[in-house]
This record gives structure tokens, sequence and C-alpha cells, in this order.
């Protein structure tokens, strides 16, 4: 076992920002209040809260800051977010969603779908892209609610969120669409009113806030149904004492991001495609799965072919590496990944196929590590694979 920790995994979860932990230490010990109590002591707490509740609305360009809800997390976000539309619309029984979304909308959608909802899965071609051509016959005048993530959490590869919007009103204006940001939140720019969206969720551990924080931008002229009832916190759309000093945290990791975006674009990409190109260079059984598809700055998800992706991790372990063989929500699943069934990934590289995931902490030395160590690994799991007439047609083939 290896001393050293090379996170890769940035997708699942990341490193709270030193500034996020700073900004939120006061709101635990000394400044500990209730911010819906009456005296001055609640004062502080109650300022903090509409403070971050602004600088929210700021990373998501909303109008008002009372289109922002916080929640606990991206699921919380997801579920009160097509729950509450689906309340508002007893009467229509239509969804749309797409097969490569995260678990939390995927699992959701399919329990609506035994509830008496007729639901359409849109597909998505080769490289992850979504099929709009099937989007836009999917809808009609029963359809309530479209629900589309901005980029997907195994491949990063990022959805035309105004484009689908257009699709969406243009086919029929009453329908609602909900997008996961989940995956694009600090990554790339957004902007709920450049792309037309009714509501969008986000969560603060994907982005350098703590884990246990998240917020739902609802546009006002969205109405919805609240998942959790109970006081009137949130402007009744979300009950429950807010949680102050993670409010606090993801209002400045909020803050934080907006200044580091040009560096997401830039530095984090570089080492995203340097990483990359190492392995498709040095690799020969190696497959970029996403081709030429536009992604999110810091993932990737190469294919190892005929040879078991949970190897290849374990491996990284033992060499302090972390990495994922796709989203953390199902790790503990042997079938392969969704995504990649969607994308019709080759079963000789389903099973080995591996997310990397970076972020404004991943160094260039760190980089150059895994790209020295990876093709040693692949070449000792590729030793003792059955399939040692398929590499060797691979390898002849690549080499041609």
């Amino acid at each position: 076992m290896s001393n050293k920790l090379i996170y890769l995994d940035n997708n699942a979860t990341t490193r709270v920002d030193d500034r996020v932990y700073e900004a939120m230490l006061p709101y635990f010990k000394e400044e500990y209040a209730n911010p819906s109590s009456m005296y001055q002591f609640a004062t502080t707490a109650s300022r903090a809260l509409k403070d971050a509740r602004e600088q929210v609305r700021e990373f998501f360009n909303a109008k008002s800051e009372k289109e922002i809800i916080f929640t606990s997390c991206g699921s919380e976000s997801a579920n009160t977010a097509i729950r509450g539309v689906l309340g508002m619309n007893k009467n229509k029984k239509h969804i749309i969603t797409s097969k490569v979304e995260h678990p939390c909308v995927l699992n959701l959608y399919q329990t609506l779908e035994k509830q008496g909802y007729k639901v359409d899965y849109i597909g998505v071609n080769s490289v992850g892209e979504l099929d709009l051509e099937q989007l836009s016959e999917a809808i009609n005048d029963d359809t309530a609610l479209v629900s589309i993530m901005y980029a997907n959490n195994e491949t990063g590869v990022i959805n035309p969120i105004a484009k689908i919007s257009d699709i969406i009103k243009s086919k029929n204006p009453n329908t609602k669409f909900f997008v996961d940001a989940v995956q694009v939140a600090g990554k790339i720019p957004i902007d709920v009113q450049e792309c037309g969206v009714d509501l969008m969720g986000v969560s603060g551990h994907k982005f350098h806030a703590p884990k246990g924080v998240g917020a739902l931008y609802v546009n006002s002229k969205t109405i919805i149904t609240p998942l959790i009832i109970g006081g009137h916190q949130e402007r009744g759309k979300r009950a429950g004492t807010e949680n102050v000093p993670y409010i606090v945290g993801l209002g400045k990791a909020c803050d934080v991001a907006r200044d580091f975006m040009k560096y997401e674009a830039t530095e984090v990409k570089r080492l995203r495609d340097k990483l990359e190109n190492g392995i498709l260079k040095n690799v020969y059984n190696a497959r970029l799965n996403t081709g030429l598809a536009n992604r999110v700055p810091n993932t990737t998800n190469i294919g190892f072919e005929y040879i078991e992706g949970e190897l290849i991790l374990l491996h990284l372990s033992d060499l302090g590496i972390c990495a994922s063989s796709g989203s953390a929500c199902t790790s503990g699943s042997l079938e392969p990944s969704h995504v990649l069934r969607a994308m019709n990934v080759p079963f000789t590289a389903i099973h080995g196929s591996i997310r990397f995931s970076l972020s404004k902490y991943t160094t260039e030395s760190e980089i150059d590590y895994v790209n020295s160590v990876l093709p040693g690994i692949i070449e000792k799991i590729r030793n003792i694979s059955p399939y040692q007439e398929e590499l060797a047609e691979l390898k002849r083939r690549k080499s041609l």
C-alpha cells in the first residue's frame, strides 16, 4: 500500500475549499442561533442565510433570491423538482427523461412509472450525445415534465440545454423543464435565464462545499408542491430548520467557483487532456468512450478492452490513486454502467471502463505519475486475461 494520495474521483465528491471551511466555522459555535428566531442573537444567522441565498442567486443568474431553495443534496433537489411539478399537474401523466440520467432521477422516474405515469426514456448516440429528434417527437399535449441532466456524471458529456429548452417550449409551452446541473456546477458557467429552464438543481459537495447541502432554482412562473412539509422555511417550499453553516459554505463555494471558472476551462482541461492522451498513446487496448463529444473540462472516461475495471481500480488504489468505474451511487453493483450500455460501448470495453475526474487541486506531477504507472498496471492485468488471442489481434490492428 502507498502513502501517496492522488485523488481523481472529483465527480464523486470534492475536497472542501479552505475558504469555504473558514466561512462556515463561526456558525457552528459562536453564531449558532436558529435564523427564524425573533431575538437579536439570531440576526447574524438570518443575515448569513440571506447573503448565501444572494450568492447562489448570482451563481445561477436567477432573477430573484426568491427563486432559490436550499436543500440537502442533489438527490433532494431532483426529487423536490420532479415530484413538485407533478404535484401541481396531477391530470398530466406523461414525463420524459434520458437513458443516462443519474440514479436520483432515473430511479425516481422508474418509481413514477409504477405509479401510472407514462415515461419516455430518450436515447444517446455512441459518444453520449442526446437524441434531440427523439426528444422532440416524444413531447405531446400530456407531457408535464422533461428532466435532462446538464452533463453526465460518468462521461462528462454536456447536453445543449438551451437548445433542448427551445425544443420543449416549441412543442408544448406548458411542459416544465428540470435540469440536474450537479456535474457542471463550478466547471462551466451556469445561466438559468440563458438556458431557459424552469428548475435546476446543484449539490455543494461536487464543487468544494461540504456534503449535505444543495440548492434548487425554481423560476417565478413555476409552482411546485413541497416535498418536505412542516414549518414555513424556504417560503413554504422546503420545511426544516435551515442548515446555516452548510448553506454559508455553499454560498462561499459559489463565489469561489466563479473565480476559478477560467482555470477549470484552461488548466484543468489541459491536465485532463494530458492524462487522456498519455493513456491512449501508451496503452494499446485503451479507447476514449466519448470520442470528440463536448465535455466538462475535468472528466474523461476510458475503456480498457478485454480486462476488468475493478482490477484496474484495485491496482490504482494500491498506489494511492483514486478513480472510479462509474457513479459512486452505483459502485456496489456488478452490472455494467447503464450510461455506457446506452452508448452501446462494445462489450469488450464496457466492464473495463474507468472514469478519471480532476479538480483545481490536481497537479501536473500527479498526472505525470499516473501516466507513468498505469501502462504497467494494464500490462500486468492483460497478462492474466483469458482473452490473449483477442488482445494480440487488437495490438496488431492498433500498430498498423
